[in-house]
């Protein structure tokens, strides 16, 4: 229990300093520094790309399987209606406020402390690796993701990847994908009869978004969702369009590959199709695997997920979970419970040891 104090006693204090310290997505080289000093001050191998660091348990053996912790330390820009300091890690009623206390500080910091109580053990079934990852608040490509295509890291036998879920298991997590297309129309005088108008072209494949439900539904995550989220056409009022471009948010359940949908939107829009990547992929865990059968022992529910995480960089059976709650995540006066944090340490530890003593 002394041990268990001690390790959360530090997750708080350096909390408090990656909140003071600014780390924008893509401006992550203070937190980086503040992560990297943390381990050298006890002594800890670490390796470093970018502003990602990462570390393994002592005592690291090739033969065993591997367990990921992760979670990232970039933030969003502080919403405008921020009535405190974001920066400024203000301790008061039992909160802790700051731009990613919430969002994903809290996680980070619970997760860096479970591996720091496990890292000197001998008697581990499974190695840790804990990455405190860059860039995942705008899916960068230099995040967790550079990572595992440069293989720094070794095959994981599955990971727990920190956000704010309020400690409950969220065992699947939708794919995205962001589709832009473009209608072709001809240009005409719009007070004339010619020209053939883009917008009323588009008009008729965004009620096909619209209309269209994709037959397979998830257990946990539901049908696929597509949102037609932005339009564009036109250059004056008396021109008949030529082209109007419009955008698909596409939230994707574990039923259908990225591509699977890409291609359905390709055989019923007509125009231009083009997807900006298919890398962020539905994610999924067993509701029977060890891990989650800890975490319902304890209490804890599971649920699918609508929003990304790092989860979509991985391959492997992939948990998301960790203190705090999402509805916070990125307003004003952003802030994590202290016991939230202490609580959320404590339901870790109590999963992993479940699993890897």
């Amino acid at each position: 229990m002394e041990l268990e104090n001690l390790v959360k006693k530090e997750a708080i204090e350096l909390l408090k300093k990656l909140i003071a310290c600014p780390s924008l997505s893509k401006q992550e080289e203070g937190t980086a520094r503040l992560i990297t000093e943390f381990f050298s001050e006890r002594n800890i191998p670490y390796s470093r790309k970018i502003n990602n660091i990462w570390t393994r348990n002592q005592h690291y053996q090739k033969n065993l399987p591997t367990i990921l912790l992760n979670s990232h330390h970039d933030t969003v820009k502080p919403n405008p209606n921020w009535t405190k300091d974001p920066f400024f890690p203000l301790e008061e009623n039992g909160k802790l406020y700051g731009l990613g206390s919430n969002d994903a500080g809290a996680s980070l910091v619970s997760l860096l402390a479970v591996f720091m109580y496990f890292y000197y053990r001998t008697d581990l079934k499974y190695n840790l690796i804990l990455v405190a990852s860059a860039e995942e608040e705008i899916t960068g490509i230099n995040g967790l993701e550079l990572l595992i295509k440069e293989k720094d890291l070794p095959p994981f036998e599955f990971a727990i990847v920190g956000e704010p879920t309020q400690m409950q298991l969220a065992i699947a997590e939708k794919g995205l994908m962001v589709v832009d297309c473009t209608a072709h129309g001809i240009a005409g005088h719009a007070a004339r009869e010619e020209g053939e108008n883009a917008i009323y072209k588009a008009i008729d494949a965004i009620n096909w978004v619209r209309g269209y439900t994709f037959p397979k539904v998830s257990e946990l995550l539901g049908p696929v969702k597509m949102s037609v989220t932005i339009i564009n056409a036109g250059s004056q009022h008396n021109v008949v369009p030529n082209e109007c471009k419009f955008t698909i948010d596409v939230r994707v359940n574990e039923c259908y590959e990225l591509e699977e949908i890409l291609q359905t939107l390709k055989d019923n829009i007509k125009g231009d199709v083009v997807a900006r990547s298919t890398r962020l992929k539905p994610s999924s865990i067993s509701k029977k695997h060890p891990v989650v059968l800890a975490g319902q022992n304890l209490g804890l529910k599971t649920y699918g997920s609508p929003t990304t995480s790092d989860q979509a960089v991985l391959t492997c059976p992939s948990l998301k979970c960790g203190p705090g709650d999402s509805a916070r995540s990125h307003t004003a006066d952003e802030y994590i419970k202290l016991d939230e944090i202490n609580d959320g340490i404590t339901l870790y530890l109590k999963m992993l040891k479940k699993v890897i003593l």
